[in-house]
Protein backbone atom coordinates (compact mmCIF):
# COMPACT_ATOMS: atom_id res chain seq x y z
CA UNK A 1 0.00 0.00 0.00
CA UNK A 2 3.19 2.14 0.37
CA UNK A 3 3.64 2.53 -3.47
CA UNK A 4 -0.24 3.31 -4.02
CA UNK A 5 -0.24 6.02 -0.64
CA UNK A 6 2.95 7.44 -2.24
CA UNK A 7 1.83 7.79 -6.10
CA UNK A 8 -1.60 9.07 -5.09
CA UNK A 9 0.36 11.78 -3.01
CA UNK A 10 2.25 12.28 -6.43
CA UNK A 11 -0.70 13.39 -8.22
CA UNK A 12 -1.92 15.21 -5.29
CA UNK A 13 1.38 17.01 -5.24
CA UNK A 14 1.37 17.92 -9.08
CA UNK A 15 -2.24 19.01 -8.81
CA UNK A 16 -1.34 21.64 -6.09
CA UNK A 17 1.97 22.63 -7.35
CA UNK A 18 3.39 23.55 -10.25
CA UNK A 19 6.17 20.91 -10.39
CA UNK A 20 8.86 21.03 -13.02
CA UNK A 21 11.89 18.41 -12.40
CA UNK A 22 12.11 14.91 -10.48
CA UNK A 23 14.17 16.91 -8.00
CA UNK A 24 11.49 19.29 -7.01
CA UNK A 25 9.00 16.17 -6.64
CA UNK A 26 11.18 14.40 -4.54
CA UNK A 27 11.60 17.28 -1.97
CA UNK A 28 7.92 17.92 -1.83
CA UNK A 29 7.56 14.07 -0.99
CA UNK A 30 10.22 14.54 1.56
CA UNK A 31 8.09 17.34 2.89
CA UNK A 32 5.74 15.15 3.41
CA UNK A 33 7.55 12.76 4.94
CA UNK A 34 7.89 10.07 2.32
CA UNK A 35 11.63 8.82 2.24
CA UNK A 36 12.08 8.22 -1.46
CA UNK A 37 14.85 8.08 -4.46
CA UNK A 38 15.07 9.41 -7.58
CA UNK A 39 15.02 6.26 -8.98
CA UNK A 40 11.80 5.15 -7.04
CA UNK A 41 10.26 9.14 -8.10
CA UNK A 42 11.47 8.39 -12.41
CA UNK A 43 9.39 4.69 -11.90
CA UNK A 44 6.45 6.16 -10.53
CA UNK A 45 6.16 8.64 -13.13
CA UNK A 46 6.33 5.90 -15.92
CA UNK A 47 3.49 3.91 -14.13
CA UNK A 48 1.48 6.73 -13.62
CA UNK A 49 2.04 8.18 -17.16
CA UNK A 50 2.43 11.32 -16.15
CA UNK A 51 3.16 14.06 -18.95
CA UNK A 52 5.26 17.69 -18.99
CA UNK A 53 3.05 20.33 -20.37
CA UNK A 54 3.77 24.46 -20.75
CA UNK A 55 1.95 26.37 -17.46
CA UNK A 56 0.18 29.09 -18.61
CA UNK A 57 1.48 30.82 -15.68
CA UNK A 58 5.51 30.02 -15.81
CA UNK A 59 6.02 28.76 -19.01
CA UNK A 60 8.14 26.36 -18.26
CA UNK A 61 7.48 22.82 -18.42
CA UNK A 62 5.05 20.85 -15.14
CA UNK A 63 4.33 17.33 -14.63
CA UNK A 64 0.57 16.55 -15.46
CA UNK A 65 -1.94 13.92 -15.24
CA UNK A 66 -2.40 13.02 -18.90
CA UNK A 67 -5.73 13.78 -20.25
CA UNK A 68 -6.56 9.77 -21.07
CA UNK A 69 -6.96 7.42 -18.91
CA UNK A 70 -6.76 4.01 -20.38
CA UNK A 71 -8.71 1.15 -19.08
CA UNK A 72 -6.00 -1.45 -19.95
CA UNK A 73 -3.78 -2.00 -16.90
CA UNK A 74 -3.63 1.71 -16.36
CA UNK A 75 -2.37 2.82 -12.49
CA UNK A 76 -5.32 5.32 -12.88
CA UNK A 77 -7.53 2.69 -12.78
CA UNK A 78 -5.91 0.72 -10.15
CA UNK A 79 -5.97 3.66 -7.67
CA UNK A 80 -9.35 4.38 -8.56
CA UNK A 81 -10.32 0.55 -7.77
CA UNK A 82 -8.39 1.05 -4.44
CA UNK A 83 -9.55 4.22 -3.46
CA UNK A 84 -13.26 4.24 -4.21
CA UNK A 85 -15.79 3.04 -1.28
CA UNK A 86 -19.38 4.28 -2.83
CA UNK A 87 -20.62 6.27 -6.08
CA UNK A 88 -24.34 7.58 -5.97
CA UNK A 89 -26.11 10.23 -7.96
CA UNK A 90 -28.79 11.98 -5.76
CA UNK A 91 -30.52 14.30 -8.45
CA UNK A 92 -27.81 16.32 -10.75
CA UNK A 93 -25.14 15.17 -8.41
CA UNK A 94 -22.96 12.43 -7.87
CA UNK A 95 -21.26 11.85 -4.40
CA UNK A 96 -17.88 9.33 -4.42
CA UNK A 97 -16.85 7.99 -1.11
CA UNK A 98 -13.16 7.71 -1.29
CA UNK A 99 -10.53 6.55 1.32
CA UNK A 100 -9.68 9.13 3.59
CA UNK A 101 -7.29 11.86 2.56
CA UNK A 102 -7.60 10.62 -1.62
CA UNK A 103 -10.23 12.93 -2.20
CA UNK A 104 -7.97 15.52 -3.93
CA UNK A 105 -5.94 12.76 -5.73
CA UNK A 106 -8.98 10.80 -7.13
CA UNK A 107 -10.91 14.19 -8.28
CA UNK A 108 -7.83 14.79 -10.51
CA UNK A 109 -7.63 11.29 -12.02
CA UNK A 110 -11.56 11.66 -12.18
CA UNK A 111 -11.37 15.04 -13.48
CA UNK A 112 -8.99 13.55 -16.75
CA UNK A 113 -11.69 11.22 -17.85
CA UNK A 114 -13.33 14.89 -18.96
CA UNK A 115 -16.97 12.68 -18.17
CA UNK A 116 -19.31 15.25 -20.52
CA UNK A 117 -21.31 17.76 -18.86
CA UNK A 118 -19.55 18.32 -16.07
CA UNK A 119 -20.48 21.79 -14.60
CA UNK A 120 -17.91 21.57 -11.68
CA UNK A 121 -16.39 19.31 -9.12
CA UNK A 122 -14.95 19.52 -5.23
CA UNK A 123 -13.97 17.65 -2.71
CA UNK A 124 -13.39 17.23 0.89
CA UNK A 125 -10.93 15.10 3.21
CA UNK A 126 -12.76 11.83 1.79
CA UNK A 127 -15.71 13.17 -0.62
CA UNK A 128 -15.98 13.96 -3.98
CA UNK A 129 -19.23 15.98 -5.18
CA UNK A 130 -19.66 16.33 -9.36
CA UNK A 131 -22.17 18.75 -10.11
CA UNK A 132 -24.60 18.02 -13.45
CA UNK A 133 -27.15 20.10 -14.98
CA UNK A 134 -29.81 17.32 -14.61
CA UNK A 135 -30.28 13.68 -13.41
CA UNK A 136 -29.41 12.00 -16.48
CA UNK A 137 -26.03 13.59 -17.54
CA UNK A 138 -25.43 12.31 -13.45
CA UNK A 139 -26.33 8.46 -14.08
CA UNK A 140 -24.06 7.99 -16.79
CA UNK A 141 -21.43 9.72 -15.34
CA UNK A 142 -21.88 7.04 -12.29
CA UNK A 143 -22.36 4.22 -15.13
CA UNK A 144 -18.88 5.60 -16.63
CA UNK A 145 -17.27 5.25 -13.10
CA UNK A 146 -18.91 1.99 -12.41
CA UNK A 147 -17.83 0.79 -15.81
CA UNK A 148 -14.30 1.56 -14.96
CA UNK A 149 -13.86 0.59 -11.10
CA UNK A 150 -15.81 -2.66 -11.60
CA UNK A 151 -14.64 -3.40 -14.63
Amino acid sequence: MARNYRQSKILELISTYEICTQDELVSKLKQNHFEITQATISRDIKELGLIKILSNETGKSKYAVSDVLSQSSNKYTYILKEAVVSIKNIKNFVVIKVLKGMAQSLCSIIGSLNIENSLGATYGEDTILIIFENNEQAIYCVNKLDSIIYS
